[in-house]
């Protein structure tokens, strides 16, 4: 029998594309193992939006190499399908296999073929491949890969193609299989989950409908969404729901209207200030976080000053921050007055304590409220305590010795916040202890 070690970066489209490529090894006689030393293949599912991930990729590899000389490095993801052919020039990577093929890995391992990168520029077609694993206890399901748009800051376009969607039909099938394997929640991921629909004349709250009316599942959370793709019809739809998780993630990028005209995305800092608060206004509580790139090319002290101001005054709940890297191949790698990486450290960790002043607030504001929280199948690794996630993405500790709550939808009064934990209790009455 053949062994393996699968670890994945970045995004949750890779998370659930670890998932199938985990599932078909399994299905065709592979082994999982947890030690490196056991295993004949170290298979890395790679991220390659900055140049640091990329760094990161390659020292997981030599240090797999490291520590067994005889196992063989498969390397997936916009990594092998960025660089292609080359990376077999590295002695430390034995399979190199491109995004669209990844999928189907176990083939490729079982014919000892070490290289297939197809041009994803020519995908038109979603690969619908079904997922059954039933270890997490929030399903996630890829909607959407590719992406249309043409950020000065990303080269995920050229690794992923052009925007392309899985049918309505497949997503609810697929649905409703996880709600027949006990689920009770599904995320749905993407590339660029607002562009759904697109190639066929659809859009993203023509999915939502039929999620509402044709499928079992009780709760469904959204992956991240460009402001432009949040209008009133969907707030409308999505306030009166009963199945969705109030939270938004905001692909913002920027708080400052200079920065983002040089970053190519087509919308301006009031509009999403605005429509933030009318999100904060229409649901109790929503979850509302965002990615903020600090110092991007041509990036002034003054232009950051006007960031850090309208984020401060936004009803953001966390702000996922992190210094720009400039990316080989893509538009801002040409451009001028790069800012310097002291600049871009120092401007990140001010959005970053920005971001645990608005996450402690939000979290206080959730405190004496009552939440319906999923229990997970698996206690807390370091407390042993169940624990558990709001609709509003909050996670929760709960101290509890019953058995019998995994996987359940639970009343639980949240009572406190110490030591980065929120804590809470059952509600009386509601299945608690």
């Amino acid at each position: 029998m053949k062994k393996f070690i699968i670890h994945t970066m970045g995004c949750k489209s890779n998370q659930f594309e670890t998932a199938i490529i985990k599932e078909n090894l399994i299905k065709n006689g592979f082994i999982e193992v947890e030690d490196l030393k056991n295993a004949d293949y170290f298979i890395l599912n790679s991220c390659s939006v900055t140049h640091k991930s990329d760094n990161e990729a390659f020292y997981l590899l030599r240090n797999a190499k490291h520590k067994n000389p005889q196992i063989k490095t498969v390397l997936t993801g916009c990594i092998a399908q960025i660089e292609k052919e080359q990376l077999l020039n590295n002695d430390f990577i034995d399979y190199v296999i491109g995004n669209d093929d990844k999928l189907t890995l176990h083939k490729f391992l079982n014919n000892n073929k070490n290289f297939c990168v197809s041009d994803v520029m020519l995908q038109d077609k979603f690969s619908e491949v079904e997922l059954s694993d039933t270890t997490k206890t929030r399903a996630s399901l890829k909607i959407q890969d590719g992406c249309d748009s043409r950020c000065a800051y990303c080269i995920i376009w050229k690794a992923r193609g052009k925007s392309r969607s899985a049918s309505s039909d497949f997503i609810v099938k697929q649905i409703n299989n996880f709600s027949e394997d006990g689920f009770k929640e599904v995320v749905l991921t993407g590339i660029h989950i607002g562009q759904w629909g697109k190639d066929f004349g659809l859009n993203l709250l023509d999915l939502l409908k039929e999620i509402e009316t044709k499928t079992k599942i009780e709760r469904y959370r959204l992956g991240s969404l460009n402001p432009n793709e949040i209008n009133d019809e969907l707030l409308n739809f999505l306030q009166k729901s009963t199945k969705f998780c109030p939270h938004f993630h905001l692909s913002l990028q920027s708080a400052n209207d200079k920065t983002l005209r040089a970053m190519n995305r087509f919308y301006k800092t009031d509009f999403y200030l605005k429509q933030i608060e009318q999100i904060n206004e229409m649901f109790d509580s929503p979850f509302l976080g965002s990615d903020i790139i600090a110092g991007f090319a041509g990036e002034s002290d003054d232009d950051f000053d006007i960031t850090r101001q309208n984020l401060e005054k936004s009803g953001l709940t966390q702000i996922h921050t992190f210094p720009y890297s400039v990316r080989k191949g893509t538009i801002g790698e040409n451009m001028n007055n790069q800012v310097d990486d002291k600049t871009k450290e120092k401007r990140a960790n001010i959005i970053k304590a920005i971001s645990r002043k608005k996450y402690n607030e939000f979290i206080n504001k959730n405190i004496g409220k009552v939440h319906e929280v999923i229990i997970e199948k698996h206690r807390d690794k370091h407390s042993h305590n169940l624990k558990g996630v709001t609709r509003n993405y909050l996670t929760i500790q709960i101290v509890s010795e019953q058995e019998n709550l995994y996987n359940t939808l639970q009343k639980v009064k949240l009572t406190h916040y110490k030591d980065g934990i929120i804590w809470g209790e059952f509600e009386r009455n509601f299945g608690g202890s």
